[in-house]
């Protein structure tokens, strides 16, 4: 058996997650802030929730590619700051859509929109309070097999999305049939083009 056949760790009170708590599919991502082919699956995740309202839940962990992102890491660093005030998922959805300027500035600008502490973000951020989180997601990633971001599990199964958003919707809506929902209907369209990523050549790494 593969690692990338292991299941990632079950859902807990410890995750960032969107959606019903007791919904029957459960969507994992391990993500990256500064990756290019995450902000652009961010929406589609994001469209399921709200499609099948109730029925789906979204939980983030952080894949950080510090190697070949040179923000990654300082942005889920802001992110988990942020979730200590209770503002985890506007800051998610803040650093995706301002990712090309995913500098330290731009980070309390966007602590400061939100109105958090900001006494209390900038020294969370000084003494690297949250590395360990974000480390042990990573090492959690990496003990799964997982190589690029983002990496999709659907209700424990992984889900490929290399060439497009195509198979993660469909896998959605089979786990909902799985569950015997069979209210599901056309889905809104989005696009289902190949995500492109400005370091495809890096996406993959030993």
């Amino acid at each position: 058996m593969s690692a990338l056949d292991d299941l990632p760790p079950p859902v807990s009170a410890a995750d960032h997650v969107r959606g019903a708590h007791d919904a029957p599919v459960t969507i994992i991502e391990y993500g990256d802030f500064a990756c290019p082919s995450c902000k652009q699956a961010a929406p589609a995740v994001l469209l399921q929730i709200r499609r099948f309202h109730g029925r789906v839940r979204f939980a983030f962990r952080h894949f950080p590619l510090d190697e070949f992102h040179a923000n990654a890491l300082i942005a889920a660093e802001a992110s988990e700051a942020a979730a200590a005030q209770g503002r985890f998922w506007e800051m998610h959805d803040q650093l995706f859509a301002n990712q090309r300027r995913l500098h330290r500035d731009l980070l309390r600008q966007l602590a400061e929109a939100l109105e958090l502490d900001m006494q209390r973000f900038s020294k969370e951020l000084k003494d690297r309070v949250h590395l360990p989180r974000i480390r042990r997601n990573g090492a959690e990633g990496r003990h799964l097999g997982i190589r690029s971001t983002p990496t999709f599990y659907i209700n424990g199964a992984l889900c490929d999305v290399t060439f497009g958003l195509l198979p993660f919707r469909h896998a959605v809506e089979k786990a909902l049939w799985r569950n015997e929902d069979r209210s599901i209907v056309r889905p809104i369209a989005y696009s289902d083009a190949p995500m492109r990523d400005a370091d495809t050549a890096k996406r993959h790494f030993v």
